[in-house]
């Protein structure tokens, strides 16, 4: 298959429910089609998402559809997501257009606003398919909400649009597959209907058998739709899925080091911790109150990690009310490491002051942890980046980690300095430490000044905080934390490029794809 002039084909994935496996499906087929040595990308119109990525030029687009590029071999770009919302409160969400802040916007106004996101949304369609050989489009929940229907700029309209067919996935393992595929393809609009060419069955576990006349009979009501594959049940994918929490995981073998990571309400980027996930020896919990900070077997946790959170504010209140951060205080106290990634490194600090009304009611000031003799002033203004750096030791755990190199992204908004001394002189050294040595070229945001922080520890390195996600993915840098933490074992080498093959590899026995390449070239 060689580069037609004129738009790329496109193919799309929806599925009959939000997590019927559309993320992963649509990595497995980018990673397919890019072996066989096409420039493939991955889009998706609209997504509503806490977990965000930074492209090479700055621009904030969804977290999965990074994973998807990765997976694609090419560079996330702004316009594989041109739609992002992230949810806020329980019916509002931060609007990212075309990669940048946009609106805030309340759920009851979503539909006087979709004209001005569907021309975002087919500008940046119409370019990728300029761009590449193929799009695989993923739509968002269900295609059948008809209730929504009036307003859906995500799903099967995008494929009307972009004349490709559809594959409608169904998740076999939370039961009743049949009646969710055809009741789904029932309620479709008759334009919407015609763009379907075929189901898949996913997450099949035990014997394939099993299902025996079932698709030739769901084809046959279904008006000729045929069954396209059977995708039995994958264990450990090793990618992070769309809004799915990693679980509590026992390791192979003996525990060596717990890791406990504070489930934020508004917990965002949660694959930063996959790499630990992924190691022996390492147990990650996901813990909501005091008492999950003691392991299973009774001993206090090894470390603690404040992750990512969209609201830091909401979800620092949420520490206090049910008892963390006072638990967390004591537990610093001890010496266990605490440890801060975005919102919380943040909330690690002495104050968080906002003057603009970012998060609160403007000029409002709350008190952080105080683990940290740091202030954080919050701005509308979002740092979006791409960064690489190196470790700065200094003392404790952290001087174990000098020089390391790691790599990932800013997204937040906010900037963190030390507090000056009274009198307005420069800030005392006391216990101020940094953590990161920037070793790339990015020039800093415009609002940014020499006195920003993008990462501080305590004298002792004990309790530290970075603005940087993904720095877990670095091996050295994990390994060497973890060492310091107890893992006596070998350290495991994180390859999401292996994730990507195993996944593929799966999904490719599985589909019909020459079924599939019918569809998007019938002529060959």
């Amino acid at each position: 298959m060689t580069r037609r002039p004129g738009p790329a084909p496109a193919l799309m994935i929806v599925g009959t429910c939000s997590d019927a496996g559309k993320s992963t499906l649509v990595a497995a087929l980018c990673r397919i089609f890019a072996r066989r040595g096409l420039a493939v990308a991955p889009f998706k119109a609209q997504n509503m998402s806490l977990n965000a990525g930074v492209t090479a030029e700055g621009h904030e687009i969804g977290r999965s559809t990074c994973v998807q590029a990765e997976a694609a071999g090419i560079p996330p770009h702004v316009d594989m997501n041109p739609v992002l919302l992230k949810p806020e409160a329980e019916k509002r969400s931060q609007v990212i257009l075309e990669g940048r802040p946009h609106s805030h916007l309340l759920s009851k106004d979503w539909h006087a606003r979709r004209d001005v996101f569907w021309r975002a949304i087919t500008a940046s369609l119409d370019r990728l398919r300029q761009r590449v050989d193929l799009v695989i489009i993923e739509g968002a929940g269900s295609p059948a909400e008809i209730n929504l229907a009036h307003s859906d700029v995500t799903n099967l309209r995008v494929a009307v649009y972009a004349g490709a067919p559809a594959l409608l996935v169904g998740d076999i393992d939370r039961g009743g597959v049949f009646a969710s595929l055809l009741g789904t393809v029932l309620l479709l609009e008759d334009d919407q209907r015609e763009t379907v060419k075929g189901f898949v069955i996913n997450r099949m576990r035990g014997d394939v058998g099993l299902l025996a006349d079932g698709p030739a009979e769901l084809e046959k009501r279904a008006g000729g739709i045929p069954t396209l594959g059977v995708i039995p049940w994958l264990s450990d994918i090793g990618l992070a899925e769309e809004d799915r929490l990693i679980p509590p995981e026992s390791p192979e073998g003996p525990c060596e080091v717990d890791v406990a990571v504070i489930r934020f309400p508004r917990l965002s980027n949660f694959d930063d911790f996959d790499p630990l996930v992924s190691e022996p020896g390492v147990r990650v919990r996901l813990v909501s109150s005091p008492r999950e900070l003691t392991t299973p077997e009774g001993a206090p946790t090894d470390a603690v990690i404040l992750p990512g959170t969209k609201m830091t504010l909401a979800d620092l209140a949420w520490l206090r009310r049910v008892g963390l951060a006072d638990a967390l205080v004591e537990l610093a106290g001890t010496g266990v490491q605490i440890v801060g990634v975005c919102g919380g490194f943040q909330m690690l600090g002495a104050d968080i002051v906002d003057q603009e009304g970012a998060e609160a009611e403007a000029g409002s000031r709350e008190p952080g942890l105080g683990l940290l003799p740091t202030v954080t002033h919050f701005s509308r203004h979002k740092h979006t980046r791409l960064r690489k750096a190196e470790v700065i030791g200094g003392g404790g755990p952290l001087g174990e980690l000098e020089g390391a190199d790691v790599k990932g992204y800013e997204i937040h908004m906010g900037t963190t300095r030390w507090p000056h001394s009274e009198g307005g002189g420069a800030p005392d050294a006391g216990r101020r430490r940094a953590v990161l040595r920037w070793t790339d070229d990015n020039a800093p945001a415009p609002d940014d000044q020499a006195s920003a922080l993008d990462g501080a520890s305590d004298e002792a390195g004990h309790v530290w905080g970075v603005y940087l996600h993904g720095l877990f993915d670095a091996d050295d840098f994990r390994h060497r934390w973890l060492r310091g933490l107890g893992r006596r074992g070998p350290g495991r080498r994180f390859d999401r490029g292996a994730a990507y093959d195993r996944l593929a590899d799966h999904v490719e026995r599985h589909l019909d794809m020459d079924a599939i390449e019918h569809l998007l070239w019938p002529e060959c």
